[in-house]
């Protein structure tokens, strides 16, 4: 029987990365196992993908289109400078190449992947087809108590997006893009609540991450570093949403109960300057080592390393890490976020709900108290074995497959 053809917009898609770029690039690997795909996704990620595919045959049946706007026309942007603006003309751009490709392959279903923004823009001709829209997020907010410590830019980023979101209801694109999906996958509570009612009922949650089962060999039995320090390590970009302030906080209550603790933290970000600043403020600033962002293979025998594993963020961020995490058996100690916080549970992590800013911190510093337990910590080591076994890459292939056949069928 033939496979169903899928075009994939993946705008963020290459191998051996986290976050966003991950997302992509492993819905695509595991979609091509039951789908015949055509995936559209930036030029820069051709040189990075197309080794990849020669030392893995079984999946160089995926098609992919390559494109990026000139360097004329692309000399701004460095980064994650200038990303909204340039992916929303990189959309605008692409809509002729989806439009062909989908029209001389006959392909009848278009699946944007990445990025995950229900607030940006997709392929117009896209949409229009079957259309398969996410996972999505974007529309978490932050409550302004939190933002008050942030820099002038970041209150200002908050306060908009807390205004874009109460503006929804007259949101045109937004509107469009929910009511022409016939399946939005939504990968936070607060997102699917704010689908407008009448389009609900074709959306459905996922957390959009899974757990690497390449780490799997990494789990086991935790032990006591020969130096005898527990440490703790936070990882993500440095944006004030993410919580650093509050795990530093926290930090700071934990290291004047317990002498022998480290807090890492692993990231580059605009609010590098101001955690550095607040670092120098606690007593225990020399338990504190701020390690700026390393590569793949560092972050991991880092992560591998560390003992209790702390997300801090206000919104789904560091799901990549977590799942990580979980992979290895560490202890994790999460701010609730209604996405990835839903695949997890007691046994493996301690959940903060987000109240008041000190409640969450004393949150934190009881999640942090309750690891610094070795005991407790094997005990998350035994027991992540049978959240492993249903978290995994594959099963979240099947699951995908699932909701879409669902839709296609």
């Amino acid at each position: 029987m033939a496979k169903t053809k899928i075009f994939v917009s993946a705008y963020a898609c290459e191998p051996n990365l986290g976050s966003e770029i991950g997302v992509g690039w492993r819905w695509v690997l595991e979609m091509s196992k039951y789908f015949d795909l055509w995936v559209l996704t930036r030029s820069s990620n051709q040189k990075s993908i197309e080794p990849w595919i020669k030392e893995h045959p079984q999946f160089s049946n995926i098609n992919f289109l390559y494109y990026d706007l000139p360097n004329w026309a692309k000399w701004w942007k460095k980064g994650q400078r200038g990303v909204r603006i340039y992916y929303n003309i990189w959309q605008c751009m692409t809509n002729k190449l989806v439009k062909k490709a989908m029209k001389e392959n006959n392909i009848c279903v278009f699946h944007h992947v990445t990025y995950g923004n229900a607030l940006w823009k997709v392929s117009s001709y896209g949409k229009k087809q079957k259309f398969i829209w996410g996972p999505i997020g974007g529309l978490e907010t932050i409550p302004q108590e939190f933002t008050q410590n942030y820099s002038a830019k970041w209150r200002f980023i908050e306060w908009l997006r807390r205004f874009t979101v109460k503006m929804l209801p007259l949101n045109r694109g937004f509107h469009d893009r929910c009511s022409q999906a016939d399946l939005i996958i939504c990968k936070t509570q607060a997102t699917y609540d704010l689908i407008p009612e009448k389009d609900r009922k074709r959306a459905i949650l996922m957390t959009d991450v899974a757990v690497d089962t390449d780490l799997q060999s990494k789990t086991g039995k935790q032990q006591l570093k020969s130096d005898g320090v527990i440490r703790y390590i936070t990882i993500g970009r440095l944006d004030a949403w993410r919580g650093f302030d509050l795990a530093i906080e926290a930090f700071e209550k934990l290291a004047q109960k317990h002498n022998n603790v480290e807090l890492c933290i692993l990231g580059k970000g605009s609010e590098k300057q101001k955690l550095q600043e607040l670092i120098a403020k606690q007593t225990a600033k020399d338990k504190i080592k701020l390690l700026g962002q390393v590569s793949h293979d560092e972050y991991t025998n880092l992560l591998q390393m560390s003992d209790v594993v702390v997300n801090a963020a206000l919104k789904e961020g560091a799901v990549t890490v977590m799942f990580d995490s979980l992979a290895m058996g560490k202890p994790m100690v999460c701010v609730e976020t209604g996405g990835y916080t839903r695949m997890l549970d007691k046994s493996v992590a301690e959940f903060v709900d987000i109240t008041d800013r000190n409640k969450v911190i004393d949150g934190l510093l009881s999640g942090m108290e309750r690891f610094y337990d070795a005991n407790n910590r094997q005990q998350v080591a035994d027991n992540a074995a049978h959240l492993l076994s249903s978290l995994d890459w594959e099963h979240k292939g099947l699951a995908i497959r699932d909701a879409l056949q669902k839709v296609l069928s």
